[in-house]
């Protein structure tokens, strides 16, 4: 049975109807090679409509629905069927004020080769009830997003162009001020005694991997990457140039355990494995 598609259908649905429905998207436009890579893919696709996709590669809705039809999609009858992303936008995106808005961006510390977490995370802590902090940055920090929104903050990435993301973290007015909940990135279980365990118990079955060269979000990827093909009773062994915190909330999602040894300032030993 074929697959009716419109503006609201997600790149992801496309590509687990028909894997070859990705060559033919790449095609359209330069910026969707970064499909290829299957950590983007999977953070990207199940996100990004036809018609966000559309917007990215400066194609129209209709080119995009019509390079996939000999593939054996179906286009749905009647007028483009788009919900416009503003409306299909959180509630709390609509009613933005300028004047609640705290704007950080970020893209000059990334190009500086410095993390920007530490600089996110002190502005969150001083925005009020009410108000939002506003991320500009390359692309959708997914992760930071799962982080805060365990906090409590209502997250909106707004995809404006291939290297231009504004994403939106509000804090409710019911909110409550809690400094103090502010999560450790180092938890017990990342003691040097637990590290020496972890290490003796993966020896001679560990992969290494190092990424302290590497610029974001590219590190994290990387680690991504070589989980998805490390086998299970393996451990993966990273040389880090500092704690991860983005990456921590994906590997509890993704059932990985893990272990943080901090030698000196730059240089991070983390050990990744499942429980």
């Amino acid at each position: 049975m074929s697959m009716i598609i419109n503006g609201d259908t997600k790149i992801a649905a496309l590509l687990k109807a028909n894997p070859d429905a990705l060559e033919a998207i790449i095609g359209i436009s330069p910026g969707f090679k970064k499909l290829r890579n299957p950590v983007l893919r999977k953070i990207l696709a199940a996100r990004t409509s036809i018609a966000m996709a559309s917007k990215i590669g400066g194609c129209s809705i209709s080119d995009f629905l019509h390079t996939l039809q000999p593939l054996g999609f179906e286009i749905e009858d009647g007028p483009i069927s788009v919900t416009n992303e503003k409306n299909a936008a959180p509630a709390f995106f609509d009613a933005l004020k300028k004047e609640d808005i705290i704007e950080l961006d970020v893209r000059p510390v990334i190009a500086s080769g410095k993390d920007p977490l530490s600089l996110i995370i002190k502005q969150t802590k001083s925005i009020l009830p009410g108000q939002t902090l506003k991320i500009i940055n390359s692309f959708e920090p997914a992760p930071l997003i799962a982080m805060l929104e365990k906090k409590g903050f209502l997250a909106y990435a707004d995809v404006l162009g291939e290297d231009l993301v504004e994403t939106y973290f509000h804090k409710p007015k019911t909110a409550e001020q809690n400094p103090a909940e502010e999560e450790s990135p180092l938890p017990e279980a990342s003691s040097p005694q637990r590290w020496d365990e972890i290490q003796q118990k993966f020896a001679g079955k560990t992969k290494t991997i190092d990424v302290r060269a590497m610029e974001m979000p590219r590190p994290m990827l990387t680690i991504l990457e070589e989980l998805e093909r490390l086998p299970a009773d393996q451990a993966l062994f990273v040389y880090h140039k500092r704690i991860p915190v983005f990456l921590l909330p994906e590997l509890k999602e993704k059932q990985f355990d893990y272990r943080i040894k901090e030698i000196a300032e730059g240089e991070v030993h983390l050990m990744i494995f499942k429980p």
